[in-house]
């Protein structure tokens, strides 16, 4: 499952999973330390702001040249460009830092941590066993009517799949990216699996935007999003060579945050090709 549905909302099961291991870390932290009337939501609060600020300056720093074109983008944190190691390491300093200037909060936050931590584990873990790692065999069909399936576009190629609708905003920010990369990438292939809406809007959007895109398919029924537990547009897939899901993205994409999924995916490319 990628996403959950909240009313008319879609949030990210990441998002969901972090909120839940904080709540459950403040909880135990609460507890551990109510004796003392210490709590630990502070701590948690700016561990969470450094974690999202060095992760997103490491990532920017990584993809500096793709945004140079355009640096207010760099500011545009939807895109879901962050380093996720350089965040855990910035907020476990912090934690550090301040277990360090008040020992009675060293107990309350390593326990309380520690809770979160299994809390999330466990849950990630949960939502893996949920995910579906290969390629759905949904029936589609073409801009022409014709009937297909991702597997018969795949042939032997790193796949990216783009779950999009003409009605949806950020859907239509990335297209432009996502179809210079299809134009660049000969190596990948890119699949737009419209989701329900019919081929004559579809074309119509396609035209309007002077986007020339091969691979566009239709899922009147928005079945695909289903399968692959999204109700979230747009949602993006990556597929390895060998037809296995290895990354994901909600929302919308940046360059430098779909030049930084391609990246393994041009590796699985190579080692398929000199098996």
């Amino acid at each position: 499952m990628l996403s959950v549905n909240l009313g008319p909302f879609a949030l990210s099961s990441s998002v969901l999973l972090l909120l839940a291991a904080g709540l459950v870390a403040a909880g135990v932290g609460y507890l551990i330390g109510r004796r003392q009337q210490i709590g630990i939501g502070n701590t948690l609060s700016d561990m969470l702001i450094a974690a999202v600020l060095v992760a997103r300056i490491a990532f920017v720093a990584r993809w500096f040249d793709t945004y140079r074109s355009a640096p207010w983008s760099m500011l545009d944190i939807r895109d879901g460009g962050f380093t996720p190691w350089a965040g855990v390491a910035a907020a476990l300093l912090v934690a550090i830092w301040r277990g360090w200037r008040r020992p009675a909060l060293r107990k309350p936050l390593i326990v309380g941590l520690a809770a979160g931590a299994l809390v999330w584990g466990a849950l990630f873990g949960a939502l893996r066993m949920t995910e579906q790692p290969a390629l759905p065999k949904l029936a589609l069909t073409t801009l022409d009517g014709a009937p297909t399936d991702l597997a018969a576009l795949a042939d032997g190629k790193p796949m990216v799949v783009n779950l999009w609708a003409s009605w949806c905003p950020p859907c239509r920010r990335e297209m432009p990216v996502l179809a210079a990369a299809q134009k660049r990438e000969s190596g990948v292939r890119f699949v737009f699996v419209n989701q329900g809406e019919d081929g004559a809007t579809a074309r119509r959007y396609l035209s309007a935007g002077q986007l020339d895109l091969a691979n566009v398919l239709l899922d009147p029924g928005a079945g695909l999003g289903r399968e692959v537990g999204s109700g979230m547009l747009p949602t993006t897939l990556f597929y390895d060579a060998n037809g296995r899901l290895v990354d994901t993205h909600l929302g919308e994409l940046s360059a430098a945050s779909l030049a930084s999924k391609l990246s393994p995916l041009r590796a699985s490319a190579s080692a398929a090709s000199k098996d």
